[in-house]
């Protein structure tokens, strides 16, 4: 399953074939197709000003569950545009302080919002659904951390969007499909833009988790994508109705999805209307947004691409 490394990647008609293919996938976790958070019942606690900065924690409702994380504000009054990270796979916490990209975010005059996942830190719950391909829950969670800013007088409503690594790539495209309220972009690194089964058979084939994988040359690359079979989760009958400009950053040399796959379909729903911008950095592999990152110049871009869009709005 693809993974995010922080150290210290006709809607009735979309929607049907999500619950398709979700339904024939075993989980210990449940995971029902009806999970929405529009209206969550958020608790601020008081802001605490920082020599530059400012952090308020946040505890918001989905489905029967309270999520906790932290939002880290610019300096002044705002209103402040904002993104909200949703992690890749795994137990993932909150993103703190310490990870460069909050602080060159809010830096840049943008507010971060990141909560642990479900099941995870102070987040009750039971995680973690989307490691089994069941991505209902976490699309309600990230759709209810937007709904939550919201509610507060020193955030954007208009210019919050996505900020997301890896297993990002199928829930938030699954968030903006349900969500009754526009968000203003996506930014995504190393987010697969093939079916879930295509991944996994992806890392093992080119060797993620082994001791000495071979090297992913042109023609190794081309020999694994030929073998691929697409089933699983689909996100690109998604990625089809997105209304909103994304960003994705992919490594070229990405062990635990096809990047080049991935490019070449967001190149094609661009080619065909879509506000879409794909990067690749050819000698880097998955982890864009690791610390330390597998290319310095990721971060970097996604955040010079969403000061542009939160210009705009």
């Amino acid at each position: 399953m693809t993974r995010a490394r922080v150290g210290f990647s006709l809607v009735p008609l979309a929607l049907a074939l999500v619950v398709v293919l979700l339904a024939g996938c075993g989980s210990s976790v449940e995971d029902p197709e009806s999970a929405r958070c529009n209206a969550p019942e958020v608790t601020f606690g008081r802001k605490v000003v920082m020599g530059d900065h400012g952090e308020v924690d946040v505890h918001f409702r989905c489905v029967d569950t309270v999520l906790a994380g932290t939002l880290y504000l610019p300096k002044g009054t705002g209103p402040f545009p904002a993104v909200v990270y949703v992690h890749g796979s795994g137990e993932a916490p909150r993103w703190r302080w310490e990870v460069p990209w909050v602080g060159m975010t809010v830096g840049a005059g943008i507010a971060f919002f990141s909560y642990d996942k479900r099941g995870v830190g102070e987040s009750e719950g039971e995680c973690c659904p989307g490691d089994e391909s069941h991505f209902n829950l976490l699309a309600a969670d990230a759709d209810g951390a937007v709904n939550a800013l919201r509610k507060r007088p020193d955030i954007d409503a208009a210019s919050i969007g996505y900020l997301g690594t890896s297993q990002a790539g199928w829930v938030v495209p699954l968030a903006l499909v349900r969500a009754p309220h526009r968000v203003a972009f996506t930014a995504l690194a190393d987010a697969a833009a093939v079916t879930t089964h295509e991944e996994e058979q992806w890392s093992k084939l080119a060797g993620e988790e082994t001791d000495n994988p071979p090297p992913l040359t042109k023609e190794k690359q081309a020999e694994i994508t030929g073998q691929l079979k697409p089933s699983g989760f689909d996100p690109v009958p998604l990625l089809e109705q997105e209304t909103v400009p994304g960003i994705w950053v992919f490594g070229g040399q990405d062990r635990s999805q096809p990047s080049q796959r991935s490019a070449a379909t967001l190149e094609r729903l661009r080619e065909n209307g879509k506000d879409f911008t794909v990067v690749l950095f050819p000698d880097a592999g998955h982890g864009l947004l690791d610390t330390p990152p597998t290319d310095q110049r990721a971060m970097p871009t996604l955040l010079d691409w969403i000061e542009k869009q939160v210009r705009t709005t």
